[in-house]
């Protein structure tokens, strides 16, 4: 049975059952035909997911792999704040004419800064570091950059990693840990897409980094469950999880800036039905 079914399962019951609702508040999401949208939240959800025993990827619906590794590359590795380099449509509502979504997401990770005499960006810094200093407590990113949130179309939802590293009694290899920190999460429309982009990414850079992978922790300020959302969740998390898949990354990359989203793929993923049509608040 896989663990992230199972963790997923929890979290949506507990929000559902012992969440707060922001029904007749004033909020800022709304529908396509212009209701409000609200939503049940729980506030500060903690998960944690052994990469090391197990890919987190749904079995209760198929997440899309390759299309999750994708944006995720688009950001960390492209640096792109520019749709027209990404192969889904997920951000065309939040670009511009231009395909531009302004200062947001890849444009933080490429902005270069001082560090260690010369000029780096936030991604080769954690590689120099993970390589170099691979016990630093200061291992870390953060896109949600207050003097460029007038110029982003969007604020930054998952805005931080943070990377730490652990030697294990009897482990030859180091083992690489990490911590996503999310200010909000629309749980049914991205919650195992995150958790999926990111655990991509931990593999990827223990790989690079002549690691091995540990765990994410993921932490979500703001769960929530859209109203309109409801039941579909409740008929989710009826169904039965399924063994977890076997993840493959290419061994043959060494560097991350060469990995493409065909170097990611799963053995035995077996799902239920798709839901399709997922209504999003906008």
């Amino acid at each position: 049975m896989s663990m992230a079914d199972q963790i997923f399962i929890n979290m949506c019951k507990d929000i559902l059952e012992n969440g707060t609702s922001t029904e007749g508040e004033k909020v800022r999401p709304h529908w396509e035909d212009g209701a409000s949208a609200y939503t049940i939240k729980k506030f500060g959800v903690v998960n944690r997911y052994d990469l090391s025993k197990e890919f987190p990827i749904l079995t209760l619906r198929r997440t899309a792999l390759k299309s999750a590794t994708d944006e995720m590359l688009w950001i960390w590795q492209q640096k792109s704040n520019n749709i027209n380099d990404l192969h889904s449509h997920i951000w065309d509502e939040w670009a511009d004419e231009n395909g531009s979504i302004g200062k947001a997401y890849g444009y933080q990770m490429g902005v270069k800064h001082h560090y260690k005499e010369g000029m780096m960006d936030q991604v080769d810094r954690v590689i120099y570091d993970l390589k170099n200093n691979p016990f630093s407590r200061r291992i870390m990113t953060n896109i949600y950059v207050h003097q460029d949130l007038h110029e982003m179309n969007l604020y930054p939802c998952a805005y931080s990693m943070t990377f730490n590293v652990t030697q294990q009694k009897g482990e030859e290899k180091l083992r690489l840990n990490a911590i996503l920190n999310q200010r909000s999460q629309d749980v049914l429309a991205a919650n195992n897409w995150n958790v999926v982009q990111y655990a991509v990414l931990v593999h990827m850079l223990a790989q690079v980094c002549d690691m091995q992978v540990g765990e994410l922790v993921h932490v979500i300020a703001d769960a929530h469950i859209y109203d309109r959302h409801i039941p579909i969740i409740r008929e989710l998390i009826e169904r039965e999880p399924l063994p977890a898949p076997k993840f493959t990354l290419n061994p043959e990359i060494k560097d991350f800036y060469q990995f493409t989203r065909q170097d990611v793929s799963l053995e035995g993923y077996e799902t239920h039905p798709q839901i399709n049509d997922i209504p999003i608040a906008i």
